[in-house]
């Protein structure tokens, strides 16, 4: 009995073997591959364009559109800013003065240059000689007011014609048929209504390019140190075409400046008076 189980119980062993074998052997069925369902993406929304941020311009690079003057770039109310050429022009203003002028005359002589002189009236109803000197030496005149009136051109047109006509009238009194093809506002206080009743009268205005502030002087500052601030701003700043401000009335130091501005300046520019 116990025989026939041991055979039996191997027997169904072998059976349970012999399945299992089977089972192993056979591939498994190839399993049908499953679509995944692939989400789109999100529509995106177009970017709107940042808007452009305005920024400050740094001044010293940035460039300024100046309309052109028929000789020259312009400055204030239209005045010339200046020559319009390559021509450098030096112009010096307040006088005529008994003291300054004369030996301003003399050096200009003595370099061959010739420069612009805008006189005040009332200087020049009072050194009339002085007026002859400038004209005899070739150099070009210009009224600047008659008694330098900063504030002219907030005045009603008939004052301010009549005060450059009193100008006029002071310095033709000294040369007679004088030409005073130019104007200058004190301080350089152009209106367009100066610059208009100016150009009535036979004027242009002009203006600057370079201005080494040779009227200010400061009690702190000594006369060698205002003569060379004076040479030294006026060889940084010149260039081509330029008008060049300076004084000849009460400015000693001015005269001093330009013992060494002219030589200086005649070797790298065409000097000229304002024709």
């Amino acid at each position: 009995m116990i025989s026939l189980t041991l055979i039996m119980t191997g027997l169904l062993g072998q059976a349970a073997a012999a399945e299992t074998s089977h089972t192993e052997a056979t591939p498994p069925a190839a399993s049908t591959p499953v679509s995944t369902p692939v989400t789109p993406p999100a529509t995106r929304k177009p970017t709107a364009k940042p808007k452009p941020t305005k920024t400050k311009t740094d001044p010293r690079t940035e460039s300024t559109a100046i309309p052109k003057h028929p000789r020259g770039k312009t400055g204030p109310a239209g005045s010339l800013l200046t020559t319009g050429t390559k021509n450098v022009a030096l112009t010096f203003d307040d006088g005529p003065d008994p003291a300054n002028t004369p030996t301003l005359l003399k050096m200009l002589a003595r370099e061959h240059v010739k420069a612009t002189f805008c006189v005040v009236g009332d200087n020049a109803k009072h050194h009339p000689d002085l007026i002859r000197k400038i004209v005899a030496g070739g150099h070009t005149l210009c009224n600047h007011t008659w008694n330098h009136d900063l504030k002219l051109g907030k005045k009603k047109a008939k004052q301010i014609r009549a005060d450059m006509q009193r100008t006029n009238d002071a310095i033709r009194a000294a040369v007679p048929n004088a030409k005073i093809k130019y104007f200058r506002a004190p301080g350089g206080n152009f209106t367009p209504g100066v610059v208009k009743i100016a150009k009535e009268l036979g004027m242009t205005s002009i203006y600057w390019k370079v201005d080494p502030r040779d009227w200010e002087h400061g009690r702190e500052e000594s006369d060698g140190s205002h003569t060379n601030r004076v040479i030294s701003s006026v060889k940084r700043n010149a260039r081509p075409g330029a008008i060049i401000l300076s004084h000849d009335y009460a400015q000693p130091d001015t005269i001093k400046a330009y013992r060494t501005l002219l030589p200086w300046l005649k070797k790298r520019f065409h000097l000229v008076a304002l024709p």
